[in-house]
């Protein structure tokens, strides 16, 4: 898979800025506008579900994951998934995706969404969300919400707005 001495760890606060300048490197300005970004001013991501690549003490990726309701269920949303261009195509998104979905199964947690490429994703057993089934907040191409179950079944009867889990905003 990846020839590279890859080290994932779970992110750590001091890791903020350095994620936030590859989050700015690899997809600018125009993140903000995204649908995903939308729940994300509200939600921060989940410490303990996030994750970082490094090779020694250089950070090449990041995975985070934040709680979000799709309706009224508890899910997951995955993202943004980045890593540094000169490490792409290496295995290094693959093996962040793994562990996050990996924690997030031991630690309870049944399902997961998020925005990106069916071809990509579909690797690790994402699938495309039913038209109509789910709707995330703004333009956003219905073909790119993907879903993954971390418990079998646990799409089954799921509908309705993606939206902030509100229990775990942040105050202010």
């Amino acid at each position: 898979m990846t020839d590279l001495s890859l080290t994932i760890l779970p992110e750590a606060a001091g890791d903020a800025q350095s994620i936030e300048r590859l989050h700015e490197r690899t997809f600018g300005p125009g993140r903000f506008v995204l649908s995903a970004y939308r729940i994300r001013e509200h939600v921060d991501h989940l410490l303990e579900l996030s994750f970082t690549a490094r090779i020694g003490t250089l950070l090449v990726g990041s995975v985070r994951q934040l709680p979000v309701l799709v309706g009224e269920t508890p899910a997951l949303l995955l993202g943004p998934l980045t890593v540094e261009p000169p490490f792409r195509g290496r295995g290094v998104g693959r093996l962040l995706m793994e562990r996050a979905l990996k924690d997030a199964k031991a630690k309870g947690h049944r399902l997961v969404l998020l925005v990106g490429d069916e071809p990509y994703y579909s690797r690790v057993g994402f699938r495309p969300v039913p038209k109509g089934r789910v709707t995330m907040p703004g333009p956003v191409d219905a073909a790119r919400i993907l879903v993954f179950e971390l418990v079998d079944g646990a799409f089954e009867g799921v509908s309705g707005p993606v939206g902030p889990d509100w229990s775990k905003a942040r105050a202010g």
